[in-house]
């Protein structure tokens, strides 16, 4: 399985280069699936209900995105956990493994409760991800090189993203053609398991592990739950919780409104759409850990939900798809709004000590799609309510970066902190 370092070694150039190039592709991967729903979930939908049917399209689209998040938050909390007791590596191989080939099972399903089911298993695989990919990068590299991994892995999922959006471009998704991305989810499947086999261990991790008492029975999930970590695992939570709400529950209803706008006349809006708010998400999270190394890391948070709040409030109430300045808003507006996810992998992790820090990156990230989750069925309601009019479910949704202003005046201060044993 994956190959592990002596007590006395450290990683190798080649060896670190390793890891952050397969916690980069394994990010970039999650990127793909996670796009795969805003891109195809409507036309799924039209074929399982037939057209004119827009409220209820809309209501199961938000279920789809529900069944994504808390998918992330249980992998999240079992392969956090798993990562921290057998090691970052194998338990990201297999995250890898698991969001790859439940996606690729997708594109048999006959109903959209189906389709909801792997959903929610398939993110379990993208919940567990991320905090093994990030643990196992911030604890191979100095501490000097973190906020440009942070920006770096930040940014992979964009680029996935970006990638199949602009595959959209050349082959349509429509209501009679839409099975065919849930194939190309499964293509990491490869990358997991060359995980397995080939990406070293966390010294750090190791090191951590031979210290403690092999009559230790203390639990990662109890230990981030109690103090004194448990200020910080609330914190944490409230703070990925943010950008996770603006972007799941406001603006990833770009895509569909522009699937709603574009009809059978342009099939391509929503996938120029997709791509131009990928490019600005990538550009602006590979920037989150430099602005946050550079200008404090409250100050950048608190900037970036200003931001937002402006960026969404210009797009969702002054512009429609179509409009000449829709896709630079929605470029503007995927920029601001995914800073935060080059913030969040060097914040995160700065909060816990090794011995604790899967599980604890993994809780404070993935746990906040847990009340997403509930957002985001309630954004549906709001659908129905609003006869499909997404417009103004952005301009309900949006006003949640005000609540990221206020939180994160309560959180602490790791800017000057190194990372903890």
């Amino acid at each position: 399985m994956a190959h592990t370092t002596t007590q006395d070694d450290e990683l190798s150039g080649p060896e670190r280069i390793l890891i952050v190039i397969t916690a980069f592709l394994g990010w970039f991967g999650a990127g793909l699936i996670m796009v795969l729903v805003p891109l195809a979930g409507r036309s799924a939908n039209i074929s399982f209900f037939g057209p004119g049917n827009e409220a209820e399209v809309g209501n199961w689209f938000a279920r789809y995105i529900c069944a994504f998040l808390l998918g992330a938050a249980v992998g999240g909390l079992l392969f956090g956990w798993l990562g921290d007791r057998i090691g970052r590596a194998k338990a990201m191989g297999w995250s890898i493994i698991c969001y790859s080939a439940l996606t690729g099972l997708t594109y048999f399903v006959q109903s959209p409760s189906q389709l909801v089911v792997l959903r929610f298993l398939a993110c379990m695989g993208i919940g567990g991800m991320w905090p093994n990919g990030v643990a196992l990068a911030s604890e191979a590299w100095a501490n000097v090189s973190r906020p440009l991994l942070a920006g770096l892995i930040g940014t992979s999922a964009n680029l996935g993203f970006m990638l199949l959006a602009f595959v959209a471009m050349y082959q349509p998704i429509t209501p009679e053609s839409w099975r065919w991305v849930f194939l190309v989810g499964a293509v990491p499947g490869v990358l997991g398991i060359v995980v397995l086999f080939t990406v070293p261990e966390s010294p750090r991790w190791l090191a951590t592990t031979r210290a403690q008492s092999i009559e230790s029975t203390s639990s990662p999930v109890a230990e981030v739950f109690r103090p004194p970590l448990l200020k910080y695992t609330m914190i944490g939570i409230c703070l990925g919780m943010i950008p996770l709400l603006g972007n799941w529950g406001g603006a990833n209803w770009l895509v569909p409104w522009a699937g709603q706008v574009g009809g059978e006349e342009d099939p391509f809006l929503k996938a120029w759409t997709q791509w131009t708010r990928s490019g600005g998400a990538a550009i602006g999270a590979l920037m989150g850990g430099w602005l946050a190394s550079r200008f404090g890391r409250r100050r950048t948070y608190f900037l970036v939900s200003l931001a937002s709040l402006i960026s969404s409030i210009y797009v969702f109430w002054t512009l429609t798809p179509g409009d000449q300045g829709f896709l630079a808003g929605a470029f503007v507006l995927g920029f601001f709004g995914t800073v935060y996810f080059g913030w969040l992998p060097l914040y995160l992790p700065e909060l816990f000590p090794t011995r604790v820090r899967a599980t604890g990156s993994g809780v404070t990230f993935n746990f906040g799609r847990i009340a997403t989750a509930i957002g985001v069925l309630g954004v549906g309601q709001l659908m129905i309510a609003f006869d499909g009019d997404y417009a103004r479910v952005g301009q309900v949704t949006c006003m949640v970066y005000v609540l990221g202003m206020i939180i994160i005046c309560f959180a602490p201060d790791t800017s000057k902190m190194q990372l903890q044993d």
